[in-house]
């Protein structure tokens, strides 16, 4: 694929044995195996495009009240600073006032999905921020011009969450979703596999409790980001669904481009 979009749920995802944690673990093996990943995280936010250019990148743990394994966990990726030099380059031609952000680390949003993916943490990782107050479109020609710049063997992977209300989850939850998040994820879902861009990039309006779903939008805009980098004519591919504490939605999507 062109790119993938990952829900990575809470913390608690990188040491889980759940049908998400389980999927993650195979995804990685499923994959050919990039010479770098570029991960947009919906816990990097900046008001500008972003990238980070640690070249050992620490492993950031930004989330509390958590059990202290997650505390303990390490993920020594390299960084990649040449090539996130040749893709902040890339977006300034595309217009974007991007900046390179040589302190920056791993935060959950990137290590927890990879923890699981690629648990050697052989892979050298470039984290790209989200744009909190910027629209789906903007996330859109974001990941376009990015593409431009990413070699084939470079995975790009937008991790969120496609629900993601954090004030309404049902933490004693064994399973099943609840029918607003369920009617959200299913339209994300089918609107996805309809190649319906305009109602995509829509989506606050042309959605089913969209705001319900995600009351702030970083969660989301990983996704666009995906899917601007496979283009207007993306093919996607829906790799998993499932529901954690009734409405913490935990799919996932593979796209390309489709023409």
């Amino acid at each position: 694929p062109r790119s993938l979009f990952v829900s990575h749920g809470a913390p608690t995802l990188a040491l889980a044995d759940s049908p998400t944690g389980r999927f993650l673990d195979r995804l990685g093996g499923q994959l050919p195996r990039p010479r770098a990943v570029a991960v947009v995280s919906a816990h990097y936010a900046a008001s500008v495009p972003a990238v980070g250019a640690a070249p050992k990148p620490e492993t950031v743990h930004d989330f509390g009240g958590f059990p202290p394994a997650l505390y303990a966990i390490e993920y020594p990726a390299d960084g990649a600073p040449e090539l996130a030099d040749v893709l902040a380059g890339t977006l300034r031609e595309a217009g974007f006032p991007a900046r390179m952000d040589p302190e920056r680390g791993i935060d959950h949003g990137v290590w927890v999905p990879l923890l699981r993916m690629y648990p050697d943490a052989s892979v050298p990782t470039i984290p790209l921020s989200v744009m909190p107050r910027e629209s789906a479109a903007t996330h859109f020609r974001y990941g376009q011009a990015l593409a431009r710049a990413l070699p084939d063997d470079v995975l790009l992977l937008g991790s969120g969450g496609s629900v993601h209300n954090l004030g309404d989850l049902d933490w004693g939850s064994a399973g099943g979703a609840t029918d607003w998040a369920k009617a959200f994820a299913d339209w994300l879902e089918e609107k996805l596999a309809d190649g319906d861009i305009d109602a995509l990039l829509d989506w606050e309006r042309a959605a089913p409790n969209a705001r319900h779903a995600h009351p702030t939008s970083e969660h989301l805009m990983p996704l666009f980001v995906a899917l601007g980098a496979a283009g207007k004519q993306f093919r996607s591919t829906p790799l998993h669904g499932d529901f954690e504490f009734g409405s913490l939605a935990m799919q996932a999507f593979a796209f390309d481009n489709a023409a």
